[in-house]
């Protein structure tokens, strides 16, 4: 990367990366509620406030009301007016923004900052004159004149030429605030985010947007980027992507994210249903843990899981220490760490599927299951409600290691368990329940990949001796009379799904009141499966019993410590069963 000018020193810096809460102004009318609003976020913790006057700047009074706006604001003013060319609003004349910009700053009171695009100054010798009589130039924090902020937007994707803007950017005199941001089109975009901070030499924002983003905007307190951008609670935002002020500091815990801080995630697709950030934040927060947890969405396949998982992996300064992996990925993660050399658990090896990744500090990988002792906790329990003795030997088992034993085989061997699914989720609990002694039998919509898991389970031998009973049947020679209990481990009847009102077994399935029904989907609680099951007597479990065992241990994993008795349970009763 080229050298900077050694002119070009931080100007603007603050202690800490500020929130900035952009609202959107497009008329007079709107000045009252706009003002209320800014109210509202900076006492929910944003501290400053950018103006998006695009449209309000081509009224007759838009420069009053701009004035208005800053004069009243309760805390410091970003005011920006965007052009149509990079994602804005404003449609007039060049030079009347221009001149409109050069009013608000020679304003007082002024705003703290003005933005204003890389593009647009270097348009003509005129354009950059009078943006240079708007703002204190070089760049100085007392002055009465706002800061530029000189930035660049591209809402296609990554630019070309990003290196390029960015060091003319550093290299700008004028620039007191450099700022970059583009639509991610996948994790690599916030990594690559991560390292034009880290490499910044003055003030530097740099975003993603869109749903691949969120990290970047979540972790740039991380990089010491000078500020990142939230929306207001109920607008829709200034940029695809923006989470609320709310959000940034209660769910992430933004305030205390430092450099030292270390970094968990979660990777899938999609994940916009996923309580895994609140409930690990939140432990993070009731131990006193540096860590944040982020999602890190990736799409289905597997050249994305790859590469996505190379980019967290090699950029070493994120400081990524776990992962958390939900579908579709689960055997695409143990294939990653085997041809990367890293370490499997036993049931990751013998199942084929892991949802936890660990990254050790001398850079080796492992890859752990807790999908399935999670599961056979869970059924067991619920077994136990019918007098079944398995319940307390599933309970005391070591999650961390395969679930079995002579005794607790014993006490499942009488049990049938069927499975609907063939994915990463219904292929571990099919191996745990399998190492556990239970027979277990595969459903699934397309009946070959059912027959793969169990052709690659059936007949492995167990630790302590006999073999593994796993087999596979079509959908339509499914009859409930013949199992004790049902897991269903596809993403059918998931809200936000392909199939939210879906259900894996057809209407006419007959189910008896000893059964245990058991979905791993947790939103909504009640799916089209339980609700069937529950009308027919049967025994149900809903995805949050899982999915809480499960997140208890890689808690546990991730910290070194046990998971804050009783906060995941509340935290998911009150996402999900209070709606």
């Amino acid at each position: 990367m080229p050298l900077v000018n050694a002119a070009s020193v931080p100007t603007a810096s603050a202690s800490r990366t500020q929130i900035v809460v952009a609202i959107p102004v497009e008329s007079a009318d709107e000045v009252d509620s706009a003002l209320a609003m800014a109210a509202a976020e900076i006492a929910a913790g944003a501290t400053l406030v950018e103006w998006r006057v695009d449209s309000l700047a081509e009224e007759a009074d838009g420069l009053a009301s701009v004035l208005r706006l800053v004069r009243e604001c309760k805390a410091p003013c970003v005011v920006t007016i965007r052009g149509v060319a990079e994602g804005g609003a404003f449609r007039g004349n060049e030079m009347d923004r221009v001149s409109l910009l050069e009013a608000i700053g020679t304003a007082d009171p002024a705003p703290r900052f003005i933005d204003f695009e890389l593009a647009s100054l270097g348009c003509s010798a005129n354009i950059r004159q009078k943006i240079l009589l708007a703002v204190a130039h070089p760049p100085q924090p007392a002055a009465k004149k706002p800061q530029l902020i000189l930035s660049s937007h591209d809402f296609q994707g990554r630019p070309s030429d990003l290196t390029r803007r960015a060091v003319a950017m550093w290299n700008d005199p004028a620039c007191a605030v450099a700022k970059l941001a583009w639509r991610a089109r996948s994790v690599r975009d916030c990594v690559e985010a991560f390292e034009l901070l880290h490499q910044a030499p003055k003030p530097t924002i740099a975003l993603c947007m869109g749903p691949f983003g969120m990290a970047s905007r979540v972790l740039a307190a991380k990089f010491g980027a000078f500020l990142t951008y939230a929306r207001a609670e109920g607008d829709p935002g200034t940029a695809p992507g923006q989470p609320t002020v709310a959000q940034l500091r209660k769910l992430f815990r933004f305030d205390s994210i430092s450099r030292t801080t270390q970094v968990f995630g979660i990777v899938g697709w999609p994940l916009d249903q996923s309580l895994s950030p609140l409930i690990h934040n939140a432990g993070f927060g009731a131990i006193g843990f540096d860590g944040c947890y982020v999602p890190f969405p990736i799409p289905t396949e597997w050249e994305h899981f790859k590469a996505g998982m190379h980019a967290l992996r090699e950029f070493r300064q994120l400081d990524v220490r776990g992962l958390s992996v939900t579908i579709p990925h689960k055997e695409h993660a143990v294939r990653f760490i085997r041809e990367c050399g890293g370490e499997l658990d036993a049931i990751s090896d013998w199942c084929g599927a892991a949802n936890t990744i660990l990254f050790r500090p001398d850079g080796s990988l492992k890859a752990l299951n807790t999908d399935a002792p999670a599961a056979v906790a869970s059924l067991a329990v619920a077994l136990a409600l019918h007098g079944d003795t398995s319940a307390s030997l599933a309970c005391g088992q070591d999650p961390h290691t395969v679930p079995g034993g002579n005794e607790m085989r014993s006490a499942w061997r009488n049990i049938h368990v069927a499975i609907l699914g063939a994915g990463g989720a219904a292929r571990a609990i099919a191996a745990g329940l399998a190492l556990a002694g239970a027979r277990v039998t595969l459903f699934n919509r397309t009946h070959a990949r059912a027959e793969a898991i169990a052709h690659s389970l059936h007949g492995r031998a167990l630790p302590g001796g006999g073999e593994a009973q796993v087999t596979a049947s079509r959908m339509d020679q499914f009859s409930g009379e013949t199992f004790q209990a049902i897991v269903h481990a596809t993403s059918v009847g998931m809200e936000g799904g392909s199939d939210p009102e879906g259900c894996m077994l057809p209407p006419d399935v007959a189910l008896h009141q000893k059964m245990v029904v058991l979905d791993t989907v947790y939103r909504p609680l009640q799916t089209p499966l339980l609700r069937m099951a529950a009308e027919q007597g049967a025994t149900v479990v809903d995805g949050s019993d899982m999915f809480i065992r499960q997140a208890h241990m890689q808690f546990e994993l991730f910290t070194g410590h046990a998971a804050p008795a009783g906060l995941f349970r509340r935290l998911v009763d009150g996402s999900l069963r209070v709606r």
